[in-house]
């Protein structure tokens, strides 16, 4: 009878590991035994950083986006991409991309102008990419290699 009963309790534990995928997993040694391995790190190309400046009057900013991107922004188009808020006297965006005619957005949902600096002299210019900024007293102006440019100031807000 006893041998009848490990009989069975042997049938029943290998066909319960049949089931299960055939023979228990492998043991790991224990970690005293453990050699070191080497894992191939990965090479992440760089990543292209954002430049920004504000106006001294502290009412313009801007954002460079170089071409491809960041780390946590792509532009739409890819970039490079050139984007400057106004705070006063209404919040405006204005934005120069890779191609076409500059966009004024009036309804900016993430307004977040102006940080404190590096600050854009009046009479001074700033370039990136393909794009040019000029520090005025009476506003800032940005264009793009092809012509194409808008104007930020208190008096008036234009794209072409």
């Amino acid at each position: 009878m006893k041998l009848s009963v490990v009989g069975v309790l042997v049938f029943l534990s290998l066909s319960t590991m049949a089931q299960a995928g055939g023979a228990p997993a492998p043991r790991m040694p224990s970690p005293d035994t453990q050699q070191p391995q080497s894992v191939p790190l990965a090479t992440a190309a760089p990543v292209a950083e954002q430049e920004e400046f504000v106006m001294p009057s502290g009412n313009i900013g801007c954002i460079y986006t170089p071409a491809g991107g960041t780390a946590t922004y792509q532009p739409a188009d890819g970039g490079p991409e050139l984007a400057c808020d106004i705070i006063a006297p209404r919040y405006v965006r204005a934005m120069l991309g890779r191609a076409g005619a500059a966009t004024i957005n009036r309804e900016v949902g993430d307004p977040s102008c102006c940080s404190a600096g590096p600050v854009l002299e009046y009479g001074a210019t700033w370039s990136g990419g393909p794009f040019s900024c000029i520090s005025e007293r009476t506003g800032l102006s940005c264009r793009r290699e092809d012509g194409h440019a808008f104007v930020l100031s208190r008096a008036s807000i234009s794209a072409n």
